[in-house]
C-alpha cells in the first residue's frame, strides 16, 4: 500500500499511511506486544485532537495482542502495521462503544504513571457512565453522542513472544490477584529494609494490576467497590514511601487519593499533614492534624508534636522575613 493511499480493512474502519515503515509486516502471533504513541481526533474542521499519548508523560502506550482488549479495534488497526509505521485510521462510531470509558481510564492512569492498554471488560457499563459521568465532559458527551474519529498511531517497536519479559499489567486477572499479597509482601519486605525506593515499586505494581482489575467491572458495582477498597492501603503504603524519599508533593497528592473515598482516614491525613509540613504549606498540615486529633484523642501527643513543629517553622520563617526586609531597608538608607 503507498502512502496517502487510502484501504478499507473492513466497514467502518479505512487506513492511510503516513509513513511506511520498515521491513515487512509481522506475523503478530498472540502475545506479541507492541509499543506505540497514539493520537485520537475528531473529523471536524479544525481536526480537533482528543487524546495524545505524547502529552503529559509522554510515554509511549503497549499492547499484548491476543488479550481481549477493551478497544478492540486499537488491536486490529496495530496488527496491519509495520515497525516504525505511521498511519491514520478513520474509524467509524459503530466500532467505537468502549471508546470514552477506555479514555478515561487512559487518562486518569497517565496522571498517575502508568501506561498500559486496558483489557476488555466483561461488562461495558454504559448505564453506569449515563447515571454517575466519567468526569470529563467530552467524553460524557461522546456517551450521548457517539461520532466517528480519527487515530493517529506510530508503531515504535513490535516484540515476538517470549522475547520479553512479562509485566503485571500483562497478566491475566488470575494472575494479577494472586500476584498481589506477593507484591504487598516485597513492598512490605523493602519498607522495612528502609529501601523505600524499591518498596514503592511494588505499591505501584499492585496499583497498576488493581487498576486493571476495576477496568473489568462496572463503575460503582459491588465487585468494583470491593476491588476500590482494596486500593486504599497499597495508596497509604505508596504515600508513605514518598514521604520517606522525600517526594513531598506526590506523597500528598496519593494521601489525597485515599481521602477523596475515605476522607476520615486517620494514616492519610496524618501523612498529609506531615508531607504539607515539609512543603511549607502550614496551614493545610495544621488542618489536616487537627481532624486527627478529633478523629482520634489518643493520638494527641502525636499531633501536638506535629503542630509545635509546625509552629517552630512558622517562627524560623517569619524571623528570616524579617532579616531580609531589615536588610533591605538598610540598602534603601544607604543608596
Amino acid at each position: 500500500m503507498e502512502v496517502g493511499m487510502g484501504i478499507g480493512l473492513r466497514d467502518g474502519i479505512t487506513k492511510k499511511i503516513v509513513y511506511p515503515g520498515k521491513g515487512d509486516i509481522p506475523g503478530y502471533n498472540s502475545e506479541t506486544k507492541i509499543s506505540f504513541h497514539y493520537r485520537c481526533s475528531r473529523l471536524d474542521e479544525e481536526n480537533t485532537v482528543l487524546d495524545d499519548s505524547r502529552i503529559g508523560t509522554g510515554q509511549p502506550m503497549e499492547l499484548v495482542t491476543g488479550k481481549q482488549f477493551k478497544l478492540d479495534v486499537w488491536e486490529e488497526c496495530l496488527k496491519t502495521m509495520r515497525p516504525k509505521e505511521v498511519a491514520d485510521f478513520f474509524v467509524d462510531q459503530a466500532h467505537l462503544s468502549a471508546y470514552p470509558a477506555v479514555m478515561k481510564t487512559l487518562r486518569d492512569v497517565r496522571k498517575g504513571g502508568h501506561d498500559h492498554v486496558p483489557q476488555k471488560s466483561h461488562c461495558c457499563g454504559l448505564a453506569q457512565m449515563g447515571k454517575h459521568g466519567l468526569g470529563y465532559e467530552d467524553l460524557d458527551q461522546m456517551v450521548k453522542t457517539p461520532e466517528p474519529l480519527v487515530f493517529r498511531f506510530e508503531a515504535l517497536t513490535v516484540e515476538d513472544p517470549g522475547a520479553y519479559k512479562q509485566e503485571t499489567w500483562a497478566m491475566s486477572d488470575n494472575e494479577r490477584k494472586n500476584i498481589l499479597p506477593t507484591l504487598k509482601e516485597e513492598g512490605n519486605n523493602f519498607y522495612n529494609q528502609k529501601d523505600y525506593q524499591r518498596a514503592a515499586e511494588k505499591y505501584a505494581e499492585a496499583l497498576g494490576c488493581l487498576e486493571n482489575l476495576l477496568l473489568h467491572e462496572k463503575p460503582n458495582s459491588e465487585d468494583w467497590m470491593k476491588l476500590d477498597e482494596v486500593r486504599i492501603p497499597f495508596l497509604l503504603n505508596y504515600a508513605q514511601c514518598k514521604y520517606q524519599l522525600g517526594e513531598y508533593y506526590q506523597a500528598i497528592e496519593h494521601a489525597t487519593s485515599v481521602l477523596d473515598k475515605e476522607e476520615d482516614n486517620i494514616k492519610a491525613l496524618f501523612r498529609r499533614g506531615q508531607a504539607h509540613r515539609h512543603c511549607c504549606n502550614y496551614q493545610e498540615a495544621r488542618e489536616d492534624f487537627l481532624k486527627v486529633a478529633k478523629l482520634d484523642p489518643k493520638l494527641g501527643a502525636a499531633v501536638r508534636k506535629e503542630l509545635n513543629a509546625i509552629t517552630e517553622m512558622e517562627k524560623e520563617r517569619d524571623a528570616e522575613e524579617k532579616e531580609k526586609l531589615a536588610g533591605l531597608f538598610d540598602k534603601l538608607r544607604t543608596s
